[in-house]
């Protein structure tokens, strides 16, 4: 089926672009109410998964925690901050082949991964 795009979806992916980090679908919420204040939230949360089923943005589990919405979608790997929370991209190869390995070895199917880095970013080590 064919998803027709609409205005509040236009809106949350601009929103996304437009807060040019990783964002969680409250925050997402949050940025478009200060405009449009009849917006609900399960209108952004709807559109933030229709805009993940269409290859538009990228969702971020968070074992614990708030998932995240990236605009990269190239396979990459995230760090968060443990005191703030704030999560980013790691500058590093993506290891393709460890799926292959995991599912020739275990006998899995369609294996993914995300792996999440965690740590303190360096404006929390300066507030110490």
């Amino acid at each position: 089926m064919i998803q027709r795009k609409t205005i509040q979806n236009t809106l949350v992916l601009e929103t996304v672009k437009k807060l040019q980090r990783h964002v969680t679908a409250d925050e997402v919420f949050e940025e478009i109410v200060k405009e449009y204040p009849s917006i609900g939230r399960g209108t952004v949360y709807r559109n933030l998964q229709r805009l993940c089923e269409q290859g538009e943005i990228r969702k971020v589990e968070v074992p614990e925690g708030a998932d995240y919405y990236d605009i990269i979608l190239k396979p990459h790997y995230h760090i968060r901050c443990v005191k703030c929370g704030k999560m980013f991209d790691v500058d590093m190869p993506y290891i393709d082949n460890l799926e292959t390995n995991v599912k020739d070895f275990h006998g899995f199917s369609e294996v993914s991964h995300d792996i999440m880095f965690k740590g303190i970013c360096a404006d929390c080590q300066a507030k110490k």
